[in-house]
């Protein structure tokens, strides 16, 4: 079986970015097979690909039937809802990808079970059926992009149409006969009874107009025949089955099997209520009773459940589905080691990592020449992609070259401009010394009289004192009082002091007449002192 099936696998059909495998099931307008989604860098997914059968794939009603099923279903986001993900076509056809979900559905999963004679366990059926009503009343709310209510109908509610995963939960899907309010009065058919006529309610089979309480009667079936074990409305021929929906008397679940509570029996009851008014008016109002009155299975117990009664079935499919990974690998669909050739024939997107040098060879022969001239697109987009990357490496080098170079730039900048004097101290050659302090530094050199000479500062301006008369003890009057007048240029005995002291009326010091004698007899003690290289003031030593 193993090699069977990966022989049917290795020859997939290409569909856009999709690889078209064997089918694993088929209905009555359409088929599902097993695909595989090819992505970018190795990415790849098994998914779940529906397609009309070939009858009806040129029939322009039924292809817009299915294209609106497209729609319809991408509306809907809920976990009891099998999404589709993507619409693709190929050579005229169309086909609907949905996600692949590892499960059976209840038909058959219900029908292994009774012909083991084992019924469906209470738990695990309100479980499964109250998963399928939230499924339910999430597509009777989608909305359109619009955010407007769609009002949309499945109208084909069965146990053909749940799917229960090894997971546990219950999903609805196979929207092929639903339909949204826009579309009800556009429809050519609407005189033709769709859907199976065993699950249909009296308004559907009368042709009146249909709302979500049509699809809540359908669940009631259901339910019924999952708590029940047998068929509600079984007829030998169309018109028995229809006789029997209008005017049978519909037997309460606990008469049928004495086991069930009579409360979810009343539960079930009022969802099969042949007036619309006295049903749930909502499937999720009809969920929400199921799930109060009974203990629902765990979805562990659920899957052990279907796992027991569709064992043989999943594990084939499982089979079936690592053959289909293998042989999608093998040809060189998916991985970093894809050629370009496949990626291209694929019409996924290579990934920046080499391909195998040896190609395989092409899948179609008709699709060789393409598949060729793809693959020079690639090689080119992957020089591009080297050459911006080499691009970007030049950038940041000349970035770094430019910084290292402005670096450099500035240590030459400062060992040029700026100079060291004796006590570590910076100061740039082209300014000017620096302002002396106020406070006088220490002294240096004592001059007579007893002035210090002061370094490193820059001697005020100076005035021309009259100096005070003498004292008795012949002392300068300014020397007792510690004080002085500044006078400016008036004749008489003048010294030379710092005009901070005239300003201040203060002398700090005062100066015997003998130490004016340097200064006034010789004119180059005038000033008595001068300025070296380094900007430090020096006594003249002729002037001491």
């Amino acid at each position: 079986m193993v090699g069977t099936n990966q022989q049917a696998a290795a020859r997939p059909r290409i569909v856009g970015r999709y690889a078209l495998f064997d089918e694993i099931a088929a209905g009555g307008m359409a088929t599902i097979h097993l695909g595989r989604l090819v992505g970018p860098v190795g990415f790849s997914r098994t998914v779940a690909i529906k397609t009309l059968h070939p009858q009806f794939a040129k029939d322009p009603e039924f292809v817009e039937m299915f294209l609106e099923e497209a729609r319809l279903a991408s509306r809907i986001q809920h976990p009891n809802v099998i999404s589709t993900v993507d619409v693709a076509t190929a050579e005229g056809e169309v086909f609907l990808v949905m996600e692949y979900v590892a499960g059976e559905s209840l038909a058959k999963v219900v029908r292994s079970a009774l012909k083991r004679g084992e019924p469906m366990p209470i738990d695990v059926a309100v479980s499964i059926l109250a998963g399928m009503l939230h499924g339910l009343h999430a597509t009777h709310e989608a909305k359109n992009e619009q955010l407007e209510a769609m009002h949309i109908v499945h109208r084909d509610v069965s146990p053909q149409n749940v799917l229960v995963g090894l997971d546990g939960v219950a999903r609805i899907f196979d929207f092929g006969v639903a339909k949204a309010a826009a579309m009800r009065s556009q429809s050519t058919s609407d005189g033709q009874m769709k859907g199976k006529l065993s699950y249909m309610s009296p308004e559907q089979l009368n042709s009146r107009e249909v709302d979500r309480r049509t699809d809540v009667f359908a669940a009631g079936v259901v339910a019924w025949e999952c708590l029940a074990g047998r068929r509600l409305f079984a007829g030998s021929d169309p018109g028995e089955v229809l006789a029997k929906v209008l005017t049978l008397d519909i037997p309460a679940p606990i008469d049928v099997l004495s086991s069930i509570p009579r409360v979810l029996s009343n539960t079930v009851m009022k969802a099969l209520e042949r007036s619309p008014e006295q049903r749930w008016q909502t499937a999720r109002d009809f969920a929400i009773e199921l799930e109060r009155n009974v203990v629902l299975a765990a979805p562990h117990v659920v899957g052990d459940w279907v796992a027991k009664h569709a064992g043989e079935a999943l594990a084939d499919r499982r089979r079936r589905v690592e053959a289909v990974e293998r042989a999608s690998v093998d040809l060189g669909h998916v991985g970093p080691n894809a050629s370009a050739a496949a990626v291209a024939e694929l019409g996924g997107v290579p990934s920046s990592r080499s391909f195998a040098p040896a190609a395989p060879e092409p899948l179609e022969p008709a699709t060789a020449g393409s598949a060729t001239s793809r693959s020079s697109s690639l090689t080119v987009s992957s020089s591009a992609a080297a050459g911006s990357n080499t691009t970007l490496r030049q950038i940041v080098f000349a970035l770094l070259v430019g910084a290292c170079a402005a670096l450099a730039g500035g240590v030459w900048y400062w060992r040029q401009h700026v100079d060291e004097d004796f006590d570590g101290a910076t100061t740039p050659a082209s300014l000017p010394a620096p302002t002396p302090e106020v406070a006088p530094p220490p002294a240096r050199e004592p001059l007579r009289g007893g002035t210090p000479a002061r370094d490193n500062v820059i001697p005020p301006p100076v005035l021309e004192i009259d100096s005070l008369p003498e004292t008795r003890d012949g002392t300068d009057a300014g020397a007792t009082t510690g004080r002085g007048v500044a006078r400016g240029s008036r004749p008489g005995n003048r010294v030379r002091v710092p005009a901070r002291a005239a300003v201040t009326a203060r002398a700090r010091e005062v100066v015997p007449a003998a130490a004016t004698d340097p200064v006034g007899s010789n004119p180059e003690c005038s000033p008595p002192w001068y300025i070296d290289a380094k900007g430090i003031q020096r006594l003249k030593p002729k002037c001491l």
